[in-house]
């Protein structure tokens, strides 16, 4: 059963920037809106993440880094923090998941997931 004192949501969205991108030149351009809600009963920093990138061909890209956009933020109960990022891939299609490594106001340390989510060029359909 999960503790719902360390329970912290993610929710993430992609979107195709179409103007940045050049596709015969194999570069496709994408932001996404990552959401990050404190549905616990303890406040929680984030301290780090990691992201699993895997493209349209079935290449893996793992990215590990400190916070996000520059900031360790700290989200109360109730609370969530939003934020905005890019990235740059060579096909029109990926998958992006991974999770936040957080810390609770008691000192203890857990992830918070991020569930798998597309980026997509919508031209990339037929």
């Amino acid at each position: 059963m999960r503790d719902l004192r360390y329970q912290v949501d993610v929710n993430a969205q992609a979107t195709y920037i179409e103007s940045q991108s050049n596709p015969s030149d194999s570069r496709f351009v994408f932001t996404y809106t990552v959401t990050i809600a404190n549905n616990g009963t303890m406040p929680a920093q984030l301290l780090h993440r990691y992201w699993k990138i895997t493209d349209g061909e079935g290449g893996i890209r793992e990215v590990h880094g400190d916070g996000v956009v520059g900031e360790q933020p700290t989200i109360v109960p109730g609370d969530e923090f939003t934020y905005t990022s890019g990235a740059i891939l060579e096909t029109a299609i990926a998958t992006m998941e991974g999770y936040f490594e957080m810390v609770a106001a008691d000192g203890e340390l857990f992830k918070a997931k991020i569930p798998i989510f597309t980026l997509l060029n919508p031209g990339a359909l037929h």
